[in-house]
């Protein structure tokens, strides 16, 4: 049985986390059904993750990866076999249906997908807008008239 998280008090102090918040509330009502196809979850940089999928039993033609707006969605149905070809004296390897969905940060974008030796790689890169990264805002005071430069420090420190 999960424990239920109260995210009220995180509500009243911060500004602009309400969907990290409210996507945290709904990943823990979601109940885990299936753990099919096993896969990792890596992060190879500051801002690059791969998840690895093993999904032994399908084709490349049998996958599909969709990303929808901050989902991504890796789909796997197998073509069905003519029922006179083969008969399974065991099946062990899972070639069943599948449908994995992963919850994607703002900005994540998928780069590469590569298959082979049965396991799924799909790369993903977190791709900041230039508008939306970090700047230096530049402070002035009444007593500055607009439009004069206002001397840097490191200048100071030549003069000195």
């Amino acid at each position: 049985m999960r424990a239920t998280v109260d995210f009220a008090p995180l509500f009243r102090s911060s500004i602009g986390f309400d969907r990290m918040l409210n996507a945290l509330d709904l990943v823990n009502r979601i109940p885990t059904v299936d753990n099919w196809p096993p896969y990792d979850i890596l992060k190879t940089g500051e801002d690059d993750y791969r998840i690895d999928m093993a999904v032994a039993g399908l084709a490349e033609n049998d996958l599909t990866i969709t990303q929808e707006r901050n989902t991504l969605v890796v789909t796997g149905r197998k073509a069905p076999e003519p029922q006179d070809a083969i008969e399974y004296l065991h099946r062990g390897i899972a070639g069943r249906e599948f449908e994995c969905r992963f919850a994607l940060a703002e900005h994540m974008k998928v780069t590469d997908a590569r298959f082979e030796n049965g396991l799924l790689s799909i790369t993903l890169r977190r791709e900041i807008p230039e508008a939306l990264k970090p700047r230096r805002i530049a402070i002035t005071s009444s007593t500055t008239p607009a439009g004069q430069v206002v001397p840097q420090i490191e200048a100071q420190k030549e003069a000195a």
